[in-house]
């Protein structure tokens, strides 16, 4: 716990700061892969990320997002036993053949 505290006390930065070092700023983002907390009057209000760390983080959230969907449609009921899925994809790619 106190490495997460002391990693995260030194990515909250001030917007004046970002403002007068954004180029130092891209470029340790884009090395060490670390967000950076913005704060405004010292309330954080934005993060920067690193669009590597971005993009990743967009693709889980995605996954997650699938896997609920199909959890909920588990529960209401709405599937198929594979064999009858399966079954339906091939009739489609025979159809979509002629």
């Amino acid at each position: 716990m106190y490495l997460r505290k002391h990693v995260l006390s030194r990515a909250v930065k001030p917007i004046s700061y970002i403002k007068s070092h954004a180029s130092e700023i891209v470029r340790e983002l884009e090395n060490n892969r670390e967000s950076i907390v913005v704060t405004l009057n010292g309330e954080a209000k934005a993060v920067l990320q690193d669009i590597h760390e971005y993009e990743k983080t967009q693709e889980s959230l995605a996954m997650l997002k699938i896997l609920a969907i199909g959890r909920k449609e588990l529960e209401e009921g709405k599937y198929q036993p594979i064999d009858e899925a399966f079954d339906e994809v091939r009739k489609i790619v025979k159809e979509n053949r002629k």
